[in-house]
């Protein structure tokens, strides 16, 4: 191991010699390293020092992706929840989310039946202007709830009011009008 730990020191010492004029390393040069340049992110660099390995760090740094930092969590004052009941059989996590008491910890959160309609969320801003669109078909019902207590503005500490909207005419009884099992 200290054999390979000296030979790749002196590697690294070889390459810095001739990249002198260049800021970072080229894939070829980080390879040559021992490092793959579009998978190696500079967090891991800073834990080098963690296993002794302080010396490669410097050459960790210039092959490198920079970590994404996270962006900053947008809320939004009003989301709806789109989707048709005829597809609770093909998304039963949607389905036990509006039917369990969940959707009424959001006050600003709309469910509307829409035929046809895989489920998506319309996160809206303050005017009602629609800001972003997510399916969510792949979400568990832990996930949409979390979803919405992050993303979704917070509002006063009253009463829940979520409402749920149907494309349907005033007869509840017809299947085909109200898209309701």
């Amino acid at each position: 191991m200290n054999k390979f730990l000296l030979f790749l020191c002196a590697l690294v010492a070889f390459i810095s010699c001739l990249k002198s004029a260049h800021a970072e390393f080229t894939v070829a040069e980080c390879r040559e390293l021992g490092f793959i340049k579009t998978q190696l992110m500079c967090s891991n660099c800073d834990k080098l020092d963690d296993f002794g390995l302080e010396a490669i760090k410097p050459h960790c740094k210039q092959c490198c992706t920079q970590d994404q930092q996270p962006a900053a969590q947008r809320t939004y004052a009003k989301a709806i929840l789109e989707v048709c009941t005829c597809k609770f059989r093909a998304y039963p996590q949607i389905q036990a989310f509006i039917q369990s008491g969940r959707p009424a910890k959001f006050p600003n959160l709309q469910i509307k039946y829409v035929r046809g309609l895989d489920p998506i969320v319309k996160l809206l801003d303050a005017s009602g202007k629609v800001q972003e669109t997510l399916s969510i078909t792949k979400w568990n019902t832990d996930t949409v709830e979390e979803f919405f207590e992050t993303h979704l503005a917070k509002e006063g500490t009253g009463k829940s009011s979520y409402s749920v909207v149907e494309d349907a005419s005033d007869d509840d009884d017809d299947f085909l009008r109200t898209n309701r099992i």
